[in-house]
């Protein structure tokens, strides 16, 4: 039994490759954090305030997903992915996070960013669910290396 669950949220492509190499690495089980309503491009433009992504932002949408996760009992150690959005978690998350129970786990948030830090993310993670264990973090850029992700995971 493999206690490791890689859970992510991946709107362009760079999270689920960060997640799928720490799936082997970790040999860990995935689980893709899907919305019910997919996002196409429009939807991503932070630039234009009118676009899904950045109303869900800053009127705190929380989308639906299409499923939770349904025995956690296997695993003790979560790494939860995603990017980072006007620095910090994508309000996806907070339903994720408010549709599973993930206390008693410990949880390794990773996040892909051009620049952003994790910082943002996991202090405002900490802060919104104070009674889940979020032990560390990790900015991951596009294409991190294996040693990277090693480091961080040991």
């Amino acid at each position: 039994m493999n206690n490791t669950l890689i859970c992510y949220f991946s709107a362009s492509g760079n999270t689920k490759t960060v997640a799928e190499e720490l799936a082997k690495i970790t040999k860990g089980d995935l689980f893709e954090i899907e919305p019910k309503e997919k996002y196409i491009a429009e939807d991503l433009d932070w630039t234009d305030k009118d676009s899904r992504s950045s109303k869900e932002m800053n009127e705190g949408i929380k989308p639906e997903i299409v499923k939770n996760i349904n025995n956690l009992d296997n695993y003790n150690r979560i790494l939860l992915g995603f990017p980072v959005w006007w620095y910090k978690a994508p309000t996806i998350i907070d339903t994720f996070l408010e549709g599973n129970d993930l206390t008693n786990k410990e949880i390794y948030v990773f996040v892909t960013s051009g620049s952003s830090s994790v910082d943002g993310s996991l202090t405002y993670l900490k802060e919104t669910y104070p009674n889940l264990n979020f032990v560390s973090g990790k900015r991951f850029s596009t294409n991190p290396s294996e040693e990277d992700i090693t480091s961080w995971i040991n």
